[in-house]
C-alpha cells in the first residue's frame, strides 16, 4: 500500500469512527483496514486510535496526523478536478459580488472571455458596498478589497495590491494651492466617503511611523465612481484607488499628491467558501481571475 492509500484509509476512519464503516464506504474488508492502520502507525512509530471492543478514539498524535492529512488529501482531490475540468463542462449558476467601482471598472471587461469559455454557464454579479456572508446567502465568490481574513471558513486567493492615491484636478490645485504636507489637508476640502468611515481616515508615513489624518469637506457619497467624477470636476481632494483613477492620471485630467509621503494599501482578494467542497464553476473562474490579474494588474500594465 502507497501513502496515499494509507492517508485515505485513516482519514475515512477518522471521520467515520470506526474501521467497520470506512471498509465499507472504500470497499475493503474491517481486517484490510485494521491491517493497514496497524502498519502506519508501526511505520510512524505512534499509536493514532485507541481501540476497545466498543469504541474506536483519536489520540492526540491521531489528531495531529489527521489535519495534515485533510489538507494533503484535499489537495491531491484539487490536482485531479482541474484536470478533469478540462474535459467536463461546467454548467449551473455562479454567484458572484465584489464592490460597484471595481466591477465597472476592472471586472466586467473581462466576463466575455470568460462567458464564452464556459458558454453553459450562467453568472449572476451582485454588487454591494457592504460585507456579504457568502455562507448564508449562497453566494459562491467574492471579491474583497481588504486586508486579512478572520472567517476560518473561508479561503482566500491575493489578487493584486490596492494602492491608493491622494488626487485632485488641475483646476482646484490652480485655485486652492496644492498641499505639500498632510498637515495642509486639513485647510482643503477633502471629499469622504459615507459608507465606509474608515475610508476617510487616511495614511501616511511619518518618522514615528504611519500617521492617520481623519478628514473633511462638503462632498460625501458613498460611491467610489462618485468620488471620481467628483474630483474630475474640481470640487476637491479625494483619496481612491488607482484601479479607478489611474486612466485619469495618465491623461492628465486629475493629479496625483502627496506621493513622497503615500504607505496607503490593502488587498484585492477573491473569496470562496472552504476549498473541500470547491466545485468546478467556483475553480475554473478562480483561476482566471487570477491569471488576469497576476503578476501584476491590468491598470498597471503598459499597454
Amino acid at each position: 500500500m502507497d501513502k496515499y492509500t494509507e492517508m485515505l484509509v485513516f482519514s475515512k476512519a477518522a471521520d467515520m469512527g470506526s474501521f467497520s464503516a470506512a471498509a465499507r464506504e472504500l470497499d475493503l474488508t474491517p481486517s484490510a483496514v485494521s491491517k493497514l492502520i496497524t502498519r502506519l502507525e508501526d511505520r510512524l512509530g505512534a499509536r493514532l486510535f485507541q481501540r476497545t471492543t466498543r469504541k474506536l478514539s483519536m489520540t492526540a498524535e491521531g489528531h495531529a496526523f489527521n489535519d495534515r492529512c485533510g489538507a494533503i488529501l484535499d489537495e491531491i482531490k484539487q490536482a485531479e478536478d482541474a484536470v478533469m475540468a478540462l474535459h467536463d463542462k461546467v454548467t449551473g449558476t455562479l454567484r458572484v459580488t465584489t464592490v460597484s467601482a471595481f466591477a465597472r471598472l476592472q471586472m466586467i471587461k473581462l466576463m466575455p472571455e470568460f462567458m464564452a469559455m464556459y458558454p453553459e454557464l450562467r453568472v449572476e454579479l451582485e454588487l454591494s458596498e457592504r460585507e456579504v456572508d457568502l455562507v448564508g446567502e449562497s453566494v459562491d465568490v467574492a471579491l474583497v478589497l481588504s486586508d486579512g481574513l478572520t472567517d476560518e471558513s473561508l479561503v482566500a486567493r491575493r489578487l493584486a495590491v490596492n494602492k491608493r492615491v491622494i488626487c485632485a484636478a488641475p483646476g482646484y490645485l490652480a485655485k486652492h494651492g496644492t498641499p505639500t504636507t498632510p498637515e495642509e489637508l486639513l485647510s482643503h476640502n477633502c471629499l469622504t466617503h459615507s459608507a465606509i468611515q474608515h475610508f476617510n481616515d487616511w495614511e501616511f508615513a511619518a518618522e514615528s511611523g504611519i500617521r492617520v489624518q481623519r478628514v473633511k469637506g462638503n462632498f460625501h457619497t458613498n460611491s467610489a465612481s462618485a468620488l471620481h467624477e467628483a474630483v474630475k470636476a474640481g470640487i476637491g481632494i479625494a483619496r481612491l484607488a488607482t484601479y479607478v483613477v489611474q486612466p485619469s492620471i495618465e491623461a492628465g485630467i486629475i493629479v496625483p499628491l502627496l506621493q513622497e509621503h503615500a504607505v496607503d494599501s490593502s488587498t484585492i482578494q477573491l473569496v470562496y467558501p472552504h476549498r473541500r467542497h470547491l466545485s468546478n464553476k467556483v475553480r475554473v473562474f478562480t483561476d482566471f481571475m487570477v491569471g488576469k490579474f497576476t503578476p501584476h494588474p491590468p491598470w498597471e500594465q503598459t499597454p
